[in-house]
């Protein structure tokens, strides 16, 4: 398996994809209290605050867009993307160690071998069966910590009539895949200048389409660099 990183859709087609899905499923505010539930809170030590330039020297480029999308090759032509995008405050300069820092994040995957509304037995099916989220501070005293952690099964986080199986939530359904519209980051460290993100997404791959004996299980691991911002020095 190999992994790339796409050089993010503008901010508008990405919010264009996440309302197909938000209109596929139900239940969204479930959703977020299930997944903000599944957080482990973490106690912050007062410490002294970051400066401008700390930020610029941990610039990521959903710092500068405010989404990014992350691709994941799990077989030939068969893409797994990850789209995580600010939600509140959405102008990422304005995220800051004091106050919560909301993003939203969408699981999708891409059959490149048909077109995209073939019915789904032309399709190679990919089901999620695990979700995994750790983070990693940077502060300028060079303590490190870990503020937002989340584990779950995709499966309890979507309405029950959401295609699933033993294998997992299938992505590629017509109600679309995993959607997460808020997730919380909430206070930092305040001499933190910037936190990375580390997802793991545990998949079941078919091999070929319409082909129950294929499957096989695969780990993708992608990982996303975040500037946290001096509240006197914010644009």
């Amino acid at each position: 398996m190999t992994a790339r990183r796409i050089h993010g859709p503008a901010r508008a087609a990405l919010a264009i994809s996440g309302l197909v899905v938000v209109a596929a499923l139900t239940g969204c505010a479930q959703t977020v209290d299930l997944f903000n539930a599944a957080q482990v809170p973490t106690v912050v030590t007062p410490t002294p605050h970051p400066s401008a330039n700390d930020a610029v020297a941990f610039e990521s480029q959903f710092t500068r867009d405010g989404s990014v999308s992350l691709s994941s090759d799990v077989a030939e032509d068969l893409e797994v993307r990850l789209d995580v995008w600010a939600h509140d405050p959405k102008r990422t300069m304005e995220w800051r160690p004091d106050g919560e820092k909301t993003f939203g994040l969408a699981v999708n995957v891409y059959d490149h071998r048909v077109d995209e509304k073939a019915v789904l037995t032309e399709k190679r099916r990919v089901y999620i069966s695990h979700i995994a989220i750790s983070s990693q501070t940077a502060q300028t005293s060079n303590q490190v910590s870990a503020p937002f952690l989340f584990n779950a099964d995709p499966r309890t986080l979507v309405p029950t009539d959401t295609l699933r199986s033993s294998r997992g939530l299938l992505l590629n359904s017509y109600q679309g895949g995993l959607l997460v519209p808020q997730a919380t980051i909430h206070q930092l460290p305040a001499d933190t200048y910037g936190i990375t993100l580390q997802f793991e997404l545990t998949v079941s791959v078919e091999g070929a389409a319409n082909d129950d004996t294929s499957f096989q299980q695969q780990v993708i691991y992608q990982t996303l660099p975040i500037a946290i911002h001096a509240g006197d020095n914010a644009g």
